[in-house]
């Protein structure tokens, strides 16, 4: 017989849509886990919450930082704090520097980069007093992609967002690790197999495309990695891509 949800360990995604976030809740929940989900359309979440047992809705924009601030101390107060986090949220917009609206610019900082210094200072004071030896405190994981590690044309709008996001990341990892508390920065270098994405590659064979359970199944192992081998950047790749 399963524990209550209540009893179960919690692990909190944001940014759940249809690719490597849904699939990161399928996994933490085969896992033993309840999870909580945000992301910002509210039907798809509470369909996602219907149909996975442990899995509960909390609808949220980022881009209202104090808005998503709220929802997450309204998660803690009915779940309590999470043990793990996986911070999968993101905003782009692809443009000629010329073209860009600084305030796409802005927004996506505010998604990609200011959500998840609201996520930290939220969540990490709580996760570090879940236990009382170092290394008790549970994971960060943040997922990223190659936009982080180099700029591209028509990648302003998007590039400087996750490179800022990745450094925030390390800076917290440097700050939070001797609290007892993982970030890990995962680089997804890769087309995630998605039907919008086959919709729009349709001339490339399968083994092309990263596959969200496998990916799902990279960020658990990560984020259970023990105390005495931390990652911090891991970079995942299907095995033919062009690096």
């Amino acid at each position: 017989m399963k524990q209550p949800s209540s009893k179960l360990p919690h692990c909190l995604v944001v940014g759940v849509g249809k690719g490597t976030g849904l699939a990161c809740v399928r996994r933490f929940v085969a896992e033993g886990y309840t999870v909580s989900m945000i992301a910002r359309h509210a039907a798809r979440l509470q369909s996602f919450a219907d149909d996975i047992e442990n899995a509960h809705a909390y609808p949220a924009d980022i881009d209202d930082l104090e808005a998503y601030r709220a929802t997450l101390r309204h998660i803690v107060a009915e779940r309590g704090a999470p043990s793990v986090v996986v911070y999968n949220a993101s905003l782009a917009t692809f443009a000629p520097y010329v073209e860009l609206d600084p305030d796409l610019l802005q927004r996506n900082f505010r998604v990609n980069t200011g959500g998840l210094l609201v996520t930290a200072q939220e969540l990490a004071p709580l996760m570090s007093e879940a236990g009382p030896e170092p290394g008790n405190g549970g994971a960060i994981i943040v997922t990223g992609n190659t936009g982080a590690m180099r700029g591209r044309p028509r990648y302003i709008g998007f590039s400087p967002t996750k490179a800022a996001q990745r450094n925030l990341a390390e800076c917290l990892a440097r700050e939070l690790g001797p609290q007892g508390i993982h970030v890990a920065y995962v680089v997804i270098d890769a087309a995630i197999d998605m039907p919008m994405v086959r919709r729009r590659m349709t001339d490339k064979p399968d083994d092309y495309f990263a596959k969200p359970d496998d990916l799902a199944s990279e960020i658990h192992r990560i984020a259970m990695q023990p105390k005495s081998t931390w990652s911090f950047l891991v970079e995942l790749r299907p095995f033919g891509e062009v690096w």
